[in-house]
């Protein structure tokens, strides 16, 4: 079965998602923010796709990411929601292996 984790801190963004997906049969864990985030990832190996927001309190998605490859083994895409739309961005994306 398929899991995916959805970091947002606008609650209707991680409902509409989790009942999208699982209405699809995927298994959904969500993160408020991204350290919830990062320790839900590390809790659950299982995981394989993550959907985050960039602008969130407690560490942001961006340095979410950072910390997930600076410190978990996992092979889990990474895939960004924003409006955010810099190119500083996208690059510091790019280079931490954020897919889109």
């Amino acid at each position: 079965m398929a899991k995916i984790l959805v970091v947002d801190d606008a609650e209707m963004i991680r409902k509409l998602m989790s009942a999208f997906f699982s209405k699809h049969g995927i298994t959904v864990t969500t993160a408020v923010d991204g350290m919830d985030g990062f320790n839900k990832l590390k809790a659950d190996p299982e995981i394989k796709l993550v959907f985050a927001d960039v602008n969130m309190p407690e560490l942001n998605g961006l340095a979410m990411v950072e910390k997930i490859r600076n410190e978990l083994e996992t092979e889990a895409v990474i895939l960004m929601l924003t409006s955010e739309n810099s190119n500083e961005m996208k690059e510091r994306g790019r280079a931490l292996g954020v897919k889109g």
